[in-house]
């Protein structure tokens, strides 16, 4: 018999030290310093029954609001709970003061944020419980049965990055205690959208989406996608897809005219550019396809009925469209003056002139059946991706880029008495915003960008923004920009900047001219050749890599702030670029090579900065690496990485 070994103990690493570990964090006080003149996405309303002015909104990523004034004031009544990204929100029909929500964005984006299940408030968002399915993700629409308010139907979509969690109708009996299954179709596929009959609470209508996010790919469809039926209040579901599409279907929004209970819309995305607008006027029985009018399913796809008229229906979308011949055109609704990209409406049925609509710059409302809009400029729940400061006196001033509201600046402090004004804040660059940097020498001069690389150098004084994006040699390849692409003032040279593509550039005289400073550093990997869902998709998949940044893209980097050659370089295929002579070498190290690497990267996203939402499956390697280059160089002080160690096969982020 072999001896046994004596088990050795390997001594315990220190824990490092950071400063900003003692500094006293909960001290500080923020203050909202602007901008008002955008707001941000919106997902959903709830209005109460019998007083318009008091609805709440359901912010993408700023939680919950609530207005006892028409809009006049909002006050934000979810802030305390674990999730800020909301799906859907809905009033208990019996008791308005009954509040549940939906947490996770019921979009597809790549900016999309992910929730912790149900919550439940009983006293008119003052206090919440969450009521369960944590692992959902992202809700798509919450029904509560007009007889019996502890009887509530809720369509999960389920995670967007992975298989698995929480999908399908689920239904309580007990107000949300507990939770059964009643429609679950497979692992990739949950419900996007529920709709009850309105004379008959036991009929539902279910909207089964697959879908798929990668960083490489979307994949919005598949054959799990489809209508479903259930006439015994969620017992028992058939399929109701007699006339729509045969080929794969992607997202599909639903709508039962209250006006005549009669007819049931359907939007369905689908390949082959066979999705369209379809009728039933049969219960479900059958689909008739009114025209091909369909939305992004990525973004959109939500159809809400009018409440007078089962003609007319509106179509969220870029522009806001409706039919006034039950689907069989549609065209655009008078927007001058409007923020685009809506994602929801309220109708009001005792004065349908009267339009409340959520787009991405946040709330509008219409008296005049879209004729004129009022902006609800007073919702602070703009998308800021990124922010940076600048150098100014006597106060400094603040910039960033915003999910599709410019790339802003604004002060920090003004010398007015009443603050900081609306009119203070200015626009430095247009479409969606991202990284914004500034001369450390000249704060006039302000570097921002749209996505895409789409680069500007605007002058804060005159007001000129001139595009200096580097373009390609000639015969040389297109460059391969990430939606979101790295972008750095050096430390060391005022005058310098470094951009990044799938090749990484820097310029000596503030973007005139620019100097390629690598090759393609990323795997050069075809797209097209990975699975996803289990298989390698058809090109023709239903919206396969739509709305995704082209594969193969630099997505961070740094400059070390002691030694002007050492650069660091990390992409979305998982490489970190490693040079120590401004570019001339580069060292690639695999991200699949560095010793716990989950517990370094993966970990400290949910528990080292305290954010407490519940389990999330690691969407990307090398994306949570990417964010946090900048962080490890802080804290190694420029020293290169050192891998000595394979990463075990069987790790993965819980």
């Amino acid at each position: 018999m072999p001896r046994s070994k004596k088990k050795q103990t390997l001594p315990r690493k220190k824990k490092p030290e950071y400063y900003l570990d003692k500094l006293p964090i909960p001290a500080l006080n923020f203050r909202n310093v602007g901008p008002a003149l955008t707001s941000g996405r919106i997902s959903d309303f709830a209005v109460h029954p019998g007083n318009r002015s008091i609805y709440y909104v359901a912010s993408s990523a700023g939680g919950v609001w609530k207005t006892t004034n028409a809009g006049t004031t909002y006050e934000p009544v979810f802030d305390g709970q674990g999730s800020f990204s909301i799906g859907c929100i809905t009033l208990d029909p019996n008791n308005p003061n009954t509040v549940w929500v939906g947490t996770g964005e019921n979009n597809n984006q790549r900016s999309v944020d992910y929730g912790d299940g149900v919550y439940k408030s009983n006293d008119g968002g003052q206090s919440w419980n969450n009521m369960g399915l944590k692992n959902s993700e992202h809700i798509g629409r919450i029904i509560v049965d007009p007889r019996n308010s502890d009887v509530v139907y809720v369509a999960a979509i389920g995670p967007l990055w992975s298989e698995g969690g929480d999908r399908g109708v689920y239904k309580t009996t007990d107000g949300g205690k507990t939770w059964e299954a009643v429609l679950t179709i497979d692992e990739n596929t949950g419900v996007t959208d529920l709709v009850m009959d309105p004379r008959n609470p036991d009929v539902l209508y279910a909207a089964a989406f697959q879908r798929r996010r990668h960083v490489f790919t979307y994949v919005g469809g598949g054959p799990g996608s489809g209508l479903y039926k259930s006439t015994d209040a969620g017992k028992t579901w058939e399929k109701a897809n007699n006339g729509l599409p045969k080929v794969d279907m992607g997202r599909i929004g639903l709508a039962i005219s209250p006006a005549n209970p009669e007819m049931i819309y359907a939007m369905v995305e689908a390949a082959q550019d066979k999705g369209g607008f379809f009728r039933s006027t049969n219960r479900g029985a059958s689909w008739e396809k009114q025209s091909g009018y369909s939305t992004s399913g990525n973004y959109y796809i939500e159809i809400v009925p009018h409440p007078t008229n089962p003609d007319i229906v509106y179509a969220m979308d870029t522009w806001l469209h409706w039919t006034t011949n039950g689907g069989k055109s549609f065209e655009e609704v008078n927007e001058e003056f409007k923020h685009v990209d809506n994602h929801c409406m309220y109708v009001d049925p005792k004065d349908p002139n009267y339009y409340l609509v959520g787009c991405d710059g946040g709330v509008y409302e219409s008296f005049d059946a879209a004729k004129t809009w009022n902006f609800k400029a007073n919702l602070p729940v703009t998308q800021f991706y990124k922010v940076a400061v600048d150098n100014d006196l006597p106060f400094y001033n603040i910039y960033g880029g915003t999910q599709d509201n410019f790339s802003l600046g604004g002060p920090s402090r003004t010398r007015n008495g009443h603050g900081i004004m609306n009119s203070d804040w200015f626009i430095t660059n247009g479409g969606d915003g991202f990284e914004s940097q500034i001369d450390p020498n000249n704060p006039n001069i302000v570097y921002a960008q749209s996505q895409y690389g789409g680069l500007v150098r605007y002058d804060r004084q005159s007001g000129e923004a001139v595009g200096i994006q580097p373009k390609p040699a000639k015969d040389e390849d297109d460059y391969r920009w990430n939606w979101d692409a790295p972008l750095q003032t050096s430390a060391h040279n005022p005058t310098r900047i470094y951009f990044a593509a799938n090749k990484l550039f820097r310029s000596d005289d503030r973007g005139n001219t620019w100097v390629k400073i690598s090759e393609d550093l990323t795997r050069q990997i075809d797209r097209n050749t990975l699975e996803v869902m289990g298989r390698i998709q058809s090109i023709d998949a239903v919206s396969k890599n739509g709305s995704t940044s082209p594969y193969g893209t630099i997505v961070a980097f740094s400059e070390s702030p002691l030694n002007q050659n050492l650069l660091f370089v990390g992409t979305d295929d998982g490489l970190i670029q490693i040079t120590s002579d401004g570019g001339r070498t580069w060292q690639k190290v695999d991200v699949n090579t560095i010793a716990d690497l989950d517990q370094h990267f993966c970990q400290p996203a949910r528990t080292r900065l305290g954010v407490q939402l519940g389990r999330r499956p690691c969407r990307s390697q090398s994306v949570v690496f990417g964010h946090r280059i900048r962080l490890l160089l802080h804290r190694r002080r420029g020293r290169a990485l050192e891998a000595t160690q394979s990463r075990p096969a069987d790790r993965g982020c819980a």
